[in-house]
């Protein structure tokens, strides 16, 4: 499978000893448990017998889960163990010892309160950034969203691309993309998801689905209809 990159930040956890294949542009690597900032770089995942949990959470969760780490996967996907280093490790013996997925989600979420509760906590001003970001879908200038944060753009651009681990202009452009796609993957033609979504024309459309899918619009609509692999 090849998954699209969204406004949100994706946990693997691997459950057993099986690895995921990881194929980038440039790099091949495999890895039992992974995380996927927000709009990482095309990757095709496959696996055979892999059973695992899927956790999907805003940015700013994820701040406080993975120890502020979100600027630092420039990206990527990476190992869980890369990032949350010996706890990944004994939060994946702990799962390995559990035969019931009511006793795994026990353990996942007792693992996921502790770090909420020690983590580092993002500013309020950067959520309220995310969070007007999601209601315009996109749409909003980053001077307006720096003047309601009562900041300088340099500090907002500064302070929201450490919490939430990309730019703010990156961030609206994946919160728009992510509307479109799921317009393309519904059916809808081209040239009307551009207008629903606000982009300047069907060109602007099909280069930021290049950007972000590495393909077509028209490619991106298809894949919804493929079987998983």
């Amino acid at each position: 499978m090849r998954p699209r990159p969204l406004p949100a930040v994706t946990v693997g956890i691997e459950l057993g000893a099986d690895t995921l294949t990881l194929d980038t542009v440039d790099d091949r690597q495999k890895l039992r448990s992974a995380v996927a900032g927000l709009a990482h770089t095309s990757t095709r995942i496959t696996g055979t017998g892999v059973d695992h949990i899927e956790l999907r959470m805003p940015p700013f969760t994820a701040f406080t889960l993975l120890g502020g780490a979100l600027s630092e996967l420039n990206g990527n996907m990476v190992g869980l163990v890369d990032v949350w280093g010996p706890y990944a490790t004994q939060l994946g013996e702990q799962l390995a010892r559990r035969t019931s997925w009511s006793e795994r989600f026990a353990v996942v979420e007792t693992a996921l309160a502790v770090r909420l509760e020690s983590g580092a906590v993002p500013d309020p001003e950067i959520r309220g950034a995310w969070a007007r970001i999601l209601a315009t879908g996109g749409s909003t200038r980053i001077d307006r969203l720096a003047v309601e944060c009562g900041w300088s753009r340099k500090r907002l651009w500064t302070r929201f691309t450490a919490q939430i681990g990309v730019t703010p202009k990156r961030a609206a452009m994946l919160v728009r993309f992510d509307a479109a796609a799921r317009r393309l993957q519904a059916g809808e033609d081209p040239a009307e998801v551009a207008v629903a979504c606000g982009y300047a024309d069907q060109a602007h459309l099909h280069r930021d689905v290049r950007d972000f899918a590495r393909c077509t619009p028209r490619e991106l609509a298809a894949e919804a209809l493929r079987p998983a692999s």
